[in-house]
């Protein structure tokens, strides 16, 4: 790059982080992290209506959560556009000594109703520039208008669209500074960009229109505009815009289900780039490798089965004994008894990750490593709770009485030589151990649950079942 990277995320406090705006946020800062530039977080909140604290609150904590951190931004005073009106205000007044603006004075429910009719024939409203000429004294309340070329076109070289052209017959003169004296969007976002000496933008297509009035204003202010990037929308199944229709597309909700942030950011870097073939990237690989020419033009759709392949991988990949700090909130809402032996949750945290997708998934699979089953599987219980099991059931708890060392090496041992002297396959036993311990015919191997389990609670609940059986229970 001729100069250094300066790049901003800034979303509106108007709502949760959504998983839009949070590949926004991820892209830009790795085009920064690549670069070695400058990654600022600017908030957005000239929508006094919409916008609060709660949410701005919720929007830091999701991009800490996915460890995107902002080296300029909250809570460094002047990166709230609330803060900033002043210097809105000075530009505002620049454009119109030099005559770049003008005082309107069109009432709203005339330009209203002008909407309204061009609505009603299918047209696209424009101002007809009735105040372009007129002299307004600045005593009558007014709006500014950035007065455009009435003839000729806005060209931008987007980095992912290519040349997209915008002919200025198609755009009107819009309002910078509305009568009340507040700044629109995008009059807000030029002055920003140009004081925080943004280089690239890089944000969603919805934006792309947009675009063009913004160019405009920049040459009206004599700055440069910044190289744009607008990145494709991500859609849902059924390829319309992500919504809540689609389940969940708040990050904090999917903080929530217990996905791991390394999950959610490989999977948003994917959501509309590639690197090859290559499906799984650390974050240092995704730093290493990211650029904008292999982000694609066409919307992503938004895989919930992939995002949980992801999330198992990262799973397996995660030091135990953080999975088992990490299970403690789940195992909480879960109502589960959280155990002080953390080395021992480590260890159960292990035996679960295989097949956990979430951490919501893996405190709900082993519940019973917390609490006993209050009942088993009905279909199950019909199929190994027979006449045989209860002879099965007391030379197991018999055997397992004496059996030391309590090890899953061990006690596969000892099972598999009692299935051959019994004549029996090792799944009869197993299995009928596995629905008396945990309830289930699906856990973690048999043998590591019965010796997490220890030997006291192994042999309670093979006593509990056998008094089931027996019709004692």
């Amino acid at each position: 790059m001729a100069e250094p990277v300066r790049v901003r995320f800034a979303p509106s406090p108007t709502g949760h982080l959504h998983v839009g705006g949070a590949r926004t946020a991820l892209f830009t800062w790795l085009f920064a992290r690549h670069h070695r530039g400058v990654f600022i977080l600017r908030i957005e909140d000239t929508d006094r209506s919409r916008s609060t604290e709660e949410f701005i609150v919720s929007i830091l904590e999701a991009l800490r959560w996915l460890g995107l951190d902002w080296d300029e931004g909250p809570p460094t005073p002047g990166y709230r556009q609330t803060e900033r009106l002043e210097i809105y205000k000075a530009h505002a007044e620049r454009l119109l000594a030099e005559g770049r603006v003008y005082r309107c004075v069109c009432p709203p429910e005339e330009l209203e109703a002008q909407r309204k009719a061009a609505q009603a024939g299918g047209q696209t409203f424009r101002y007809g520039g009735k105040c372009r000429d007129a002299n307004v004294p600045p005593s009558v309340p007014h709006a500014l208008r950035l007065k455009i070329p009435l003839s000729g076109q806005t060209v931008v070289q987007d980095l992912i669209h290519g040349r997209v052209v915008f002919d200025h017959s198609q755009l009107d003169d819009w309002i910078l500074v509305r009568t009340d004296g507040s700044p629109t969007y995008n009059f807000c976002v030029v002055v920003d960009d140009v004081t925080m000496k943004i280089t690239h933008v890089i944000r969603g297509n919805d934006h792309l229109s947009n675009t063009p009035k913004q160019i405009l204003c920049y040459q009206a202010l004599g700055y440069p505009a910044p190289a744009f990037a607008h990145i494709p929308m991500i859609l849902g199944p059924d390829r319309t815009r992500l919504s809540k229709r689609h389940g969940a597309t708040s990050v904090l909700a999917f903080r929530e289900e217990g996905f791991l942030p390394e999950a959610m950011v490989n999977y948003l870097a994917r959501l509309g780039w590639s690197h090859g073939d290559q499906e799984i990237f650390t974050r240092e690989e995704l730093i290493r490798h990211f650029d904008l020419a292999h982000v694609g033009s066409a919307g992503a759709v938004f895989d919930r089965a992939k995002l949980e392949w992801l999330s198992n991988h990262w799973i397996r990949q995660a030091p135990a004994d953080r999975l088992a700090g990490d299970l403690v909130p789940f195992l909480e809402r879960a109502g589960l008894p959280v155990p002080a032996d953390r080395a021992w949750l480590a260890r159960v945290a292990e035996s679960l990750r295989e097949r956990g997708r979430t951490l919501a998934e893996m405190a709900t699979m082993g519940a019973f490593y917390f609490a006993e089953p209050s009942a088993c599987d009905p279909e199950a219980a019909s199929k190994f709770f027979t006449v045989d099991a209860v002879p099965r059931l007391k030379l197991l708890g018999k055997r397992l009485e004496t059996q030391e060392p309590f090890t899953p090496e061990a006690l596969e041992l000892l099972y598999r030589g009692l299935a051959a002297e019994l004549g029996l396959k090792l799944v009869d036993l197993a299995q009928l151990t596995r629905l008396a311990l945990t309830g289930r015919t699906v856990s973690p191997p048999i043998f590591q649950v019965a010796a997490l389990l220890g030997k006291d609670k192994t042999l309670a609940r093979l006593k509990r079942c056998q008094a089931v059986v027996e019709g004692k229970g």
